[in-house]
């Protein structure tokens, strides 16, 4: 078993820290300042996203959410998205499978 506590890691602005990789899944944890945005971007991966501290506002597809601790998020491959602290925040994104389909370390 591993363990994990998003909230005291050690994890520098912009210097997101993967936590496991394996060919399921990729963890990774992420600390944004509050007012910093993560800019409109997609993954070929299916995205789950956990608040684990603070508050984001999040676009999507013409929807915007704001949630805070344990609001729990879903993105499906290629979803667009932006997602902006309103607070110092800790994020979990759990990317699966690792790497999806068009991913560039799958090409040949």
């Amino acid at each position: 078993m591993e363990t994990w506590d998003i909230r005291s890691l050690t994890i520098e602005p912009h210097h997101p820290q993967v936590l496991r990789s394996d060919e399921e899944t990729r963890a990774i944890s992420i600390h944004l300042p509050a007012g910093e945005v993560l800019q409109e971007h997609q993954v070929h991966e299916r995205t789950y996203m956990i608040v684990a501290d603070g508050e984001v506002q999040i676009s999507s597809d013409g929807r915007n959410v704001t949630g805070g601790p344990g609001m729990l998020s879903h993105f499906a491959p290629n979803e667009r998205r932006t997602v902006r602290a309103t607070r110092d925040t800790r994020l979990l994104l759990v990317l699966a499978p690792w790497p999806g389909v068009g991913h560039p370390s799958r090409a040949a």
